[in-house]
């Protein structure tokens, strides 16, 4: 039997710094060649010497295949290990270019060397994505010799085009290897008895499901973890068996060496029940030829005959333009998964920054609770500050929900009244001011409260604005927005009071009617003219690229249409940092491009 025994490294890179991710690259090795039964191959994600989102630091973190073997083999040699192969995903500066690669190399023994590099072809360059921005495209893909068989790689959006896995598997691959930086995105609805897993990681079973069956080949992915600038890279690496099963999947949002057994003779058996890629072997060259001869395509077809086909359509023919439009709920949760993902934010982007702890500001409503119950989730009740900022107007029960708080997590809590400091401030104005000025007052002193106190307590602020909120423009600038973590800012209201349900917010918090608190008597939903179960669903639909036309036609009023996308399209500016005239081709943003966390 032809057993290959493979380790997946789903390890955390740190950004930017490649002499400290060589280490942990090293020390990752060393561990598992260190096993009694230790792997022939281990694999790492995409873009592990660096981080994935590194904009114009490509240019700083960028080797060439040659000096990363050298670093992997000057860290592996001191281990005494044996003779392991290992792939990693790198940037990579060759002849005068910048590429995203993957190396795959053999360390010890007696004869280490480089066996292969692959230079992404696909560079997503949509949504989230800018790669074709700092890099260049390969241009091709082929399997390789190695010492158990025959090998492809392919990275990441690669393996979105099946022609890619397709070449790779007709030059021979037995095991198509997959490096992969793919940020997390979508939740589906809890199911029971079913799999947490993010939307984005389901499809990425699918597609390597697809891969294996099609080609009968072994299918190996492996998935960078952790967050980068809050984009969380899930993990989820796994194999899946030419057959289509998946045989080993790594947990999300930890870090693991996930280890398993390859059975190569599987292939053989396989491939004799079906014969797919035997079949595209033999009708390859004809495909080929004729698209290749487009020129003397002639159109072809029988004449007609005395058969009239039939008109009735068969029961189940009909097909949905746009399919579960209304069978599902848009905006239902999987909250188990979701609190596992917040929480790693937290403890990830929080302890990126150099802070132990977290300091919430406490308002009473369930924005700011969830946030603190995640919180004691991410760092420990111990790491948590509640900080309550009441104005001789904020309501009693603001000033008991958010004491209900911080007594339910057992974290620490600290009061500071702005009566004086807002009060003062307005009485040196020496006139009348408006509610929605005082407001603004009110919240922006809130803010100067907490982030001075943050560096009394050494802790980090943390958000607690939701998306609602934040595409509404229903927030102070340069106040609620202010806090440099915020795990809430992507969900939509009614999710958060999915989500602090889930967690344990108490009752009373999560059932009463939602307020700012500025004014007495005051409500969100007076306030926006709208409720959150309707501004909600027209804003998923909206940021979907549906018109207000679309959306109303889905069958919501179209005056709460209206308003909503009012509210939307009026507020771009709150969402964005202040406008700065460009005048240099080093403009900070615009031509000197480096992520938040690098």
């Amino acid at each position: 039997m032809a057993m290959l025994p493979v380790a997946i490294g789903q390890i955390r890179s740190k950004k930017g710094d490649y002499a400290e991710n060589i280490r942990r690259l090293g020390a990752t090795i060393a561990q598992v060649a260190g096993w009694d039964e230790h792997p022939d191959l281990v694999v790492f994600p995409e873009a592990i010497t660096s981080g994935y989102f590194v904009e114009g630091g490509v240019r700083d973190v960028a080797v060439t295949a040659g000096t990363l073997f050298r670093d992997l083999s000057d860290m592996y040699s001191g281990s005494e290990g044996p003779p392991i192969d290992v792939v990693v995903g790198f940037y990579e500066e060759f002849r005068h270019h910048y590429f995203s690669s993957a190396i795959y190399a053999s360390l010890g023994g007696v004869s280490p060397e480089i066996r292969h590099v692959h230079r992404k072809i696909f560079l997503p360059t949509y949504g989230v994505f800018d790669e074709s921005r700092f890099v260049d495209p390969g241009h091709a893909v082929r399997a390789f010799d190695t010492a158990w068989g025959r090998a492809a790689i392919i990275i990441c959006e690669d393996a979105w085009h099946s022609v890619i896995p397709t070449i790779a598997a007709l030059d021979g691959a037995q095991l198509i290897i997959i490096p992969s930086a793919s940020p997390a995105r979508g939740t589906v609805p809890e199911q029971e008895g079913g799999d947490h897993r993010p939307a984005s990681a389901e499809r990425w079973y699918r597609i390597m499901k697809s891969i294996a069956e099609e080609h009968s080949v072994f299918v190996l992915s492996s998935q960078l973890v952790g967050f980068e600038g809050g984009k969380g890279f899930p993990g989820g690496s796994a194999v899946v068996s030419p057959s289509g099963d998946l045989i080993a999947e790594a947990p999300f949002f930890e870090e693991t060496v996930l280890s398993t057994v390859i059975d190569l003779d599987e292939i053989t058996s396989v491939r004799a029940d079906q014969s797919l890629l035997a079949d595209l072997q033999t009708r390859l060259p004809h495909i080929v030829e004729n698209l290749q001869d487009r020129s003397q395509h002639r159109l072809e077809f029988d004449p007609e005959g005395d058969k009239a086909p039939t008109t009735e359509r068969a029961p189940g023919a009909s097909h949905a333009i746009t399919p579960g439009l209304e069978q599902a709920d848009p905006l239902a949760i999987d909250p188990e998964l979701l609190t596992k993902w917040l929480t790693a934010f937290l403890s990830d982007e929080v302890s990126r920054r150099g802070f132990p702890k977290g300091i919430v500001a406490l308002s009473g409503g369930v924005d700011s609770s969830l946030t603190a119950y995640l919180a004691v989730r991410a760092f420990g009740k111990e790491n948590v500050i509640g900080l309550r900022l009441p104005y001789r107007t904020s309501s009693p029960h603001s000033m008991e929900h958010a004491a209900l708080v911080a007594e339910d997590l057992g974290i620490k809590l600290q009061t500071v009244d702005i009566t004086n400091s807002v009060d003062g401030y307005l009485a040196a104005l020496g006139s009348d001011v408006d509610s929605t000025r005082k407001g603004n007052v009110m919240a922006r002193m809130r803010m100067i409260a907490l982030f001075d106190l943050s560096v009394a307590h050494g802790a980090l602020p943390l958000g607690t604005g939701n998306k609602t909120e934040r595409l509404m423009g229903y927030f102070t600038w340069h106040a609620d927005d202010t806090p440099p973590v915020n795990p809430l800012g992507d969900l939509f209201k009614t999710q958060v009071w999915q989500l602090a349900r889930h967690v344990g917010v108490p009752g009373a918090i999560v059932s009463k009617p939602a307020t700012a608190d500025l004014v007495k008597g005051q409500t969100d939903e007076g306030d926006l003219g709208v409720s959150y179960e309707i501004a909600d669903r027209v804003l998923h639909w909206l940021v979907r690229g549906l018109s207000p036309r679309e959306v109303a036609e889905l069958g919501f009023d179209q005056n709460d249409v209206e308003l909503v996308h009012m509210r939307l399209e009026s507020t771009h500016w709150k969402r964005r940092l202040p406008t700065v005239a460009m005048v240099s081709q080093t403009a900070i943003g615009e031509y000197y491009l480096r992520p938040v966390d690098y």
